[in-house]
C-alpha cells in the first residue's frame, strides 16, 4: 500500500515542459524578446485571464518585425495544471 501511495504522489509531483518553434521569418534575429503567458487547470479555467499570443507577446516585448515565434507548455500536476508561454523574437 505506501508502494501505491509513493508511487501516485511522484507522479502527481511531477512537471514535464516542452519547448517548441512555431514559426520563423525571413526578417533578421532581432535582440529584443517578449513573453505572454497563461495558465488553465483542467483545460477549461483559466484562472488568470492571461493572453498567451503572438500578438500580445510582441507587445510585450516592443516588437514590430517578429522573426521567430516559439511556444512553450509546462504541465505539473498530471495535467491538471498546465501553463503555456509564448516567446517572440524581432525588432
Amino acid at each position: 500500500m505506501l508502494v501505491l501511495v509513493c508511487t501516485f504522489a511522484v507522479l502527481t509531483m511531477t512537471s514535464c515542459s516542452m519547448t517548441m518553434p512555431i514559426n520563423a521569418t525571413s526578417n533578421p534575429v532581432g535582440s529584443k524578446v517578449g513573453k505572454a503567458s497563461t495558465t488553465q487547470i483542467l483545460s477549461m479555467f483559466n484562472p488568470d485571464g492571461g493572453d498567451a499570443s503572438i500578438r500580445t507577446a510582441a507587445k510585450n516585448g516592443g516588437i514590430t518585425n517578429i522573426s521567430t515565434v516559439d511556444f512553450k507548455r509546462n504541465m505539473v500536476f498530471l495535467n491538471f495544471v498546465v501553463s503555456y508561454e509564448t516567446i517572440v523574437t524581432g525588432e
